[in-house]
């Protein structure tokens, strides 16, 4: 199986999608438990949310599973958030705690191994061959991280999520100009919340790759799922109206970054 989709686009934004993908190999399929086949701590929908928002974006996605391996955690499985429950590099449990393997069929660390080779490093690598490839273009690039999660998980936070969630890992991963373009948007979206380095901070892409004095600049959006699905359940059907206008607003952020990214370009040169 492909373990990635790329589209090639000239533009200076770069999205990421590491969760949306919900292809799992026969033999780790036949491992999971009822629930773990569930699948249910997929960002359901999100690459469609985001399609067509901006000209010529790049786009990188994992086709693959988080249960699979998470693309989105240190490949080291050092935790982003000390003494915070989390799931890891291969999730032992889901969102719940509830555990995803049968007994005795939780991965091992062979199959850790084996993950991080076959699928977390091709992911990266590509992602990484198109920061390069459009820093080439443009003197900059700009990796915009797009997630989303359940709005109510007493097991990782307390109440209720935001709708628009930004992390920026506390403004080190980004021009304070492009944290702020997505900020002044969702601050003034009507019937939307939002918080900037809230419980979500930027996950390991972010981090990793944010990294404003080379060039590169990195930012996470966490989407609260209420916001454009019909509910947080399974089939987490996409809710066509909600998502219509959850996407004007996206698209105010998308274009408003590329703008920045124009500028900073500018003054790079």
């Amino acid at each position: 199986m492909a373990v990635f989709e790329i589209v090639q686009g000239t533009s200076p934004v770069i999205l990421a999608f590491p969760h949306t993908g919900t292809e799992v190999p026969p033999d780790v399929r036949e491992r999971l438990n009822e629930n773990g086949r569930l699948l249910a701590d997929t960002d359901w929908h999100i690459h469609d949310l985001y399609s067509g928002l901006l000209p010529q974006v790049t786009t990188v996605r994992a086709t693959f599973h988080r249960y699979v391996i998470d693309a989105n955690r240190d490949p080291t499985g050092a935790s982003l958030y000390p003494g915070q429950n989390t799931t890891g590099l291969i999730p032992e449990t889901d969102f719940d705690g509830k555990p995803i393997w049968k007994p005795g069929e939780e991965p091992t660390e062979a199959d850790t191994r084996y993950r991080l080779q076959h699928f977390h490093a091709p992911y990266h690598a590509a992602l990484l061959a198109e920061i390069e490839r459009v820093k080439a273009i443009h003197g900059v690039a700009v990796l915009y991280d797009c997630h989303s999660i359940r709005s109510v998980i007493p097991f990782l936070f307390e109440g209720r999520l935001p709708d628009f969630n930004i992390g920026t890992d506390m403004e080190r991963t980004c021009d304070p100009r492009i944290e702020a373009a997505a900020i002044e948007v969702v601050r003034s979206a009507r019937g939307y919340t939002a918080i900037l380095n809230g419980r979500f901070k930027g996950g390991w892409t972010t981090r990793h790759y944010g990294r404003p004095e080379t060039g590169v600049h990195a930012i996470q959006m966490e989407l609260s799922q209420i916001s454009h699905l019909v509910t947080e359940e399974p089939p987490f059907a996409y809710d066509e109206t909600k998502a219509e206008q959850l996407r004007l607003h996206l698209k105010e952020i998308l274009t408003r970054i590329e703008t920045v990214a124009d500028q900073l370009k500018t003054e790079g040169n």
